[in-house]
C-alpha cells in the first residue's frame, strides 16, 4: 500500500495507461490509508468512499478500453469545503451556516471533474477561513500528521493534512493571506497561490486565490493545466494561454536576481532554525550562478493593522445578518475578533482597505530590482493543535502572515516548498515569489529547490503502521 501511495500523479496515469495498475486498485490503497489515519488527522468532511469506489471502477473500465474520460481520469482529489461542489452545502467552516446544497460545481471542482478526476471528499477549514489553524466550530479538530499534538495550519488545514498523510496526490486549497502556503509550510508539502485570475474563483474577493496542494511540485504543475482554464464566473479570470505547465525541469538560474527577505517588517520574529534553512536554500541558487542578496520588507505595521481593521469590519457586517442564536455558534475566537469591527467607522474601514493598495505598490517597487524573492513561509516551526492561531490572541491575529499576505494583495504568484526540517522533526517551508503572471517561473524555481533538497526522507505514517514497522 505504501509504495502505491508514493507514486506521483504522472506515474499513476502512466500505469493506468499500460494497465499495470488500475484506478480501482489505487483507490482502494487510498481508502485503506484514510481508514488508518483519518481518525487521528480529521482532514476530511463529506467523505464518500462508496461513490469514489464506483467512479474508480468505471474509470478502470474506461482505461481497459483505451478510452479515458479525460487527462486525469481516475486520479482521486480532495477539494476544500469553501469551494462549492454540486449537491453539497458549503459550511464555511462554521456551525453558524445554514447548509443548502450547491446547484453547480465552482470552477475548480468543475474543471477537475471535466478532466476525469474523482472528487472523494471535501477538506476542513476553520470558521470563514479566517484562521491559520485546524480549529473549527463545525469540523472536527484537524491535526498535523507529522505530530498530532501540533497544528496543520490553515485555513486550508484539511487539504494540507490530507496531502501530508498521503490521501492521494491532488488536493485543492484557497488563499487570501497565506491559507495555502502557511499550512503547506507546516506540513512539508508544496502549495501554490497563483496570480490573481490564473485559477478562476467563485465567489471572488480581493486577494482570494485557489491553488494546488500536493506532495511534489510535479503534481501541482499537472493540476494547473486543468485548474487554470478560464471561467466567466470570475471577472478576473485570465484569458486562455498556452502554458507548458509541466516544463519545470533543469531550469538555468544563472544570472537570476534573487532577493532574500528575512525581515517581514512586522509580526512574529523568525526562529533561528527557519532562518538557517532559508539561507541554505538561498545558497543553492548562489551556487548555481544566481545573484543573491538581502532585500528589505514590503510590509509595514500600518499596512497589516489596516488590513486587520478592514477585515474585522467586513466580517462583522456579515455576522450582523445572522440571528443571535446562529451568531453564538461561531468559534469564540473569531467572534471576539470580528466584534471589534462594530467600533470601526466607515472611514476607518476604507482606510484599512487602502492598505491593500499600499501593499501592491510596495511589492511592485521591490520587483523592479529582483526576479524572485525567497523568504520563510512561516516565522515559527509550529504551535499546539488546539490553538486558533500562533499567538492564541484574537487581538493579535495576523502576526504570522507578514511574509505571505502582501503577495495576495499584489496578485503575484507565490509558493511554499519544503526546504528542510527543524530539530524537532517538523518541516520548514521556503516561500518563493515571482512577478505577476509568472506562475510557471515559480513552479520552475520550486522544482529547482525540490531537486537540490532531494527526495523527502519520509512522509508521516499512521500510528498503527508505525507500530508494525
Amino acid at each position: 500500500m505504501t509504495s502505491l501511495l508514493d507514486l506521483t500523479a504522472s506515474e499513476l496515469l502512466r500505469r493506468f495507461r499500460d494497465r499495470s495498475l488500475s484506478p480501482l486498485d489505487y483507490w482502494q490503497a487510498v481508502e485503506q490509508r484514510i481508514e488508518a489515519f483519518e481518525p487521528d488527522v480529521a482532514a476530511l468532511w463529506a467523505y464518500d468512499p462508496d461513490t469514489a469506489r464506483e467512479e474508480a471502477r468505471a474509470s478502470t473500465e474506461r482505461w481497459a478500453r483505451g478510452a479515458p474520460a479525460g487527462p486525469l481520469d481516475g486520479i482521486p482529489v480532495s477539494v476544500k469545503e469553501l469551494i462549492a461542489t454540486r449537491g453539497l452545502g458549503v459550511p464555511l467552516g462554521t456551525a453558524a451556516t445554514v447548509l443548502e446544497p450547491a446547484e453547480v460545481d465552482a470552477p475548480a471542482a468543475a474543471r477537475l471533474r471535466e478532466d476525469g478526476a474523482i472528487i472523494f471528499a471535501k477538506t476542513t477549514c476553520p470558521d470563514y477561513g479566517m484562521l491559520s489553524s485546524g480549529l473549527s466550530s463545525f469540523h472536527k479538530l484537524s491535526r498535523n500528521p507529522w505530530n498530532l499534538a501540533l497544528n496543520p495550519g490553515g485555513s486550508s488545514s484539511g487539504a494540507s493534512a490530507a496531502a501530508a498523510a498521503s490521501y492521494g496526490p491532488f488536493h485543492v486549497g484557497t488563499d487570501i493571506g497565506g491559507s495555502i502556503r502557511l499550512p503547506a509550510g507546516w506540513t512539508g508539502i508544496f502549495g501554490l497561490k497563483p496570480s490573481q485570475g490564473r485559477i478562476p474563483v467563485d465567489p471572488y474577493y480581493v486577494g482570494r486565490c485557489i491553488g494546488p496542494m500536493t506532495r511534489t511540485v510535479e503534481d501541482a504543475a499537472l493540476m494547473m493545466a486543468s485548474l487554470s482554464r478560464p471561467d466567466w464566473r470570475d471577472g478576473t479570470s485570465l484569458p486562455p494561454e498556452a502554458i507548458s505547465w509541466t516544463d519545470i525541469e533543469n531550469v538555468d538560474v544563472s544570472g537570476l536576481r534573487v532577493g532574500v527577505m528575512m525581515d517581514a517588517g512586522c509580526g512574529l520574529p523568525v526562529e533561528p532554525e527557519i532562518e538557517e534553512a532559508v539561507r541554505e536554500a538561498a545558497r543553492w541558487f548562489e551556487e548555481a550562478g544566481a545573484r543573491v542578496f538581502d532585500v528589505k520588507p514590503v510590509l509595514t505595521r500600518e499596512m497589516l493593522d489596516g488590513l486587520d481593521a478592514f477585515w474585522r469590519a467586513r466580517f462583522w457586517g456579515q455576522m450582523l445578518k445572522l440571528e443571535d442564536a446562529r451568531r453564538a455558534l461561531i468559534l469564540p475566537y473569531i467572534l471576539e475578533w470580528a466584534e471589534a469591527g462594530a467600533e470601526i467607522s466607515g472611514v476607518e474601514a476604507v482606510r484599512g482597505f487602502d492598505q491593500t493598495m499600499a501593499m501592491r505598490k510596495s511589492c511592485g517597487a521591490l520587483f523592479q530590482s529582483v526576479d524572485i524573492v525567497l523568504s520563510p513561509t512561516n516565522p515559527i516551526v509550529s504551535y499546539p493543535a488546539e490553538w486558533p492561531s500562533p499567538t492564541n490572541d484574537p487581538q493579535r491575529p495576523f502576526e504570522h502572515i507578514a511574509f505571505t499576505v502582501p503577495w495576495n494583495m499584489s496578485d503575484q504568484p507565490a509558493a511554499s516548498v519544503n526546504c528542510g526540517f527543524a530539530a524537532s522533526g517538523m518541516p520548514i517551508g521556503l516561500q518563493i515569489v515571482g512577478p505577476r503572471f509568472a506562475d510557471l517561473t515559480v513552479l520552475q524555481m520550486s522544482r529547482f529547490v525540490e531537486t537540490r533538497r532531494g527526495a523527502m526522507p519520509k512522509w508521516p505514517e499512521p500510528a498503527s503502521l508505525e507500530a508494525v514497522a
